[in-house]
């Protein structure tokens, strides 16, 4: 089994990640976030119940607490 969201998370870790994008619909995810990073695989959908997770690792500043 591929650790997805264990691989992409330390991708984010290391700075592949070039931007991101929430979309309504991308092929059967609906909503979805989409990653898109500077080496292969180049983007990797997220589903919404994921979003929370991802936004901490995108967004540090912005999810930490004053």
């Amino acid at each position: 089994m591929y650790p997805y969201h264990n691989k992409i998370k330390q991708r984010i870790k290391n700075n592949e990640l070039l931007q991101y994008e929430y979309l309504k619909h991308y092929k059967d995810i609906s909503p979805c976030l989409l990653l898109h990073f500077s080496t292969e695989p180049y983007t990797r959908p997220i589903r919404s119940h994921r979003f929370e997770e991802y936004e901490q690792l995108i967004n540090p500043k912005d999810t930490q607490k004053s």
